[in-house]
């Protein structure tokens, strides 16, 4: 790959779709067992996608146009989901309707009633909502059995979740969201363009360093590194548990514009160190304000989940996986340009002013809807 094609497809990247920096597209689901009922939320937003709420166009969903498409509403819900007993179809009986509020907005609150024949137990859930419009949309699921509650995710590769064991076990819960930790990883562009920027300086090298030994310069960047990398996934791990187990929460629209904020002034750090050469420093101070970013993942649906440190955990073991896989393909590729004397003199100001540029473009989008 050469030093064009590199910075191509790093731009491609950066400019394929503002969205991804947003939170992820999630609806909730609580489902009672013992109570046989079921609530789910969705995002009005989201909603939006699928039923003509704005009816006005001005960009802003009041009550008066949510209730005047009420039918087209809980017709969209009740067609994403599909509960089953043991050996028949169960039926929904609409109990509650309203608004509900999460991290990120208001929310359609939904509740009913499973009505499964002969008596029979619900023992299978499958939700598609949104699932053919946005491959990213997840079905975050709080399932409540007895005195144990419990988590799991639906997907497009997942739409199905088993019910008749009662609440998923610590494993499933723990293999489940470590998944999630990844695909949220590698979803998150902001996270991903903030890595970037860290990675930079270790793969710089100066005119008295381009003479030493190859082996010697790309372990002591490793090392580099390495400690950067540790400094910010330990300072997200604190602010990930703090705002999950509802200790510490920040309004997420705050939070997703600090996020594109620390972006920009750590790109600009690299070519101005205002906040000095520390980059562990920096990755840590920044890191802290990443975590709650990671948390609105979670933080929605935790609140008193037995197994929530499993959950936590894995989540978080995610994250770190997916941002270990990205700098071991990317910080050698990187490092083997770091010879080629246009990589450091054109390519890296480039990438660190079209990373700039996205992330002010963020905070004036993200600001606006605080």
């Amino acid at each position: 790959m050469s030093v064009k094609s590199l910075l191509a497809v790093l731009i491609m990247a950066a400019f394929a779709s503002t969205v991804l920096a947003h939170k992820a597209s999630d609806s909730f689901l609580y489902v009672d067992m013992d109570a046989s009922e079921v609530r789910i939320d969705i995002a009005l937003r989201d909603l939006a996608l699928l039923v003509p709420l704005d009816t006005n166009g001005d960009q802003r969903i009041t009550g008066q146009e949510l209730r005047a498409q009420r039918p087209l509403a809980t017709q969209a819900v009740e067609n994403a989901i599909t509960l089953t007993g043991e050996q028949s179809a169960c039926t929904l009986s609409g109990q509650a309707w309203g608004l509900s509020s999460h991290s990120d907005g208001p929310y359609l609150a939904t509740q009913y009633r499973v009505d499964c024949p002969n008596g029979e137990l619900l023992e299978q859930i499958e939700y598609t909502l949104l699932f053919d419009q946005d491959s990213l949309h997840r079905g975050l699921v709080q399932i409540t059995s007895g005195e144990t509650r419990s988590l799991t995710v639906l997907s497009p590769e997942k739409p199905v979740v088993d019910l008749s064991g009662g609440a998923m076990g610590a494993w499933s819960t723990f293999g489940t969201f470590l998944y999630e930790g990844i695909v949220h990883l590698l979803i998150g562009l902001d996270h991903m363009l903030f890595l970037l920027v860290l990675v930079l300086p270790a793969t710089l090298i100066s005119r008295r360093q381009s003479n030493r030994a190859p082996t010697r310069s790309f372990k002591s960047r490793l090392l580099q590194l390495a400690g950067i990398v540790t400094a910010f996934t330990v300072a997200h791990s604190i602010t990930l548990a703090l705002s999950a187990l509802n200790i510490v929460r920040l309004p997420i629209a705050w939070v997703e514009t600090v996020i594109a904020l620390s972006i920009a002034v750590a790109a600009l750090n690299v070519v101005w160190p205002f906040l000095g050469r520390k980059t562990w420093k920096l990755a840590f101070a920044f890191g802290l304000i990443h975590g709650f970013g990671f948390a609105s993942v979670l933080g929605d649906l935790t609140g008193g989940v037995s197994n929530l440190v499993i959950a936590l955990a894995g989540f978080n073991l995610g994250v770190e996986f997916g941002q270990l896989g990205l700098l071991i393909i990317g910080f050698p590729l990187l490092y083997a340009f770091a010879h080629v004397r246009a990589y450091q003199r054109f390519i890296v100001p480039l990438i660190l002013m079209g990373i700039g540029t996205i992330s002010l473009m963020w905070v004036a989008e993200r600001a606006g809807s605080i």
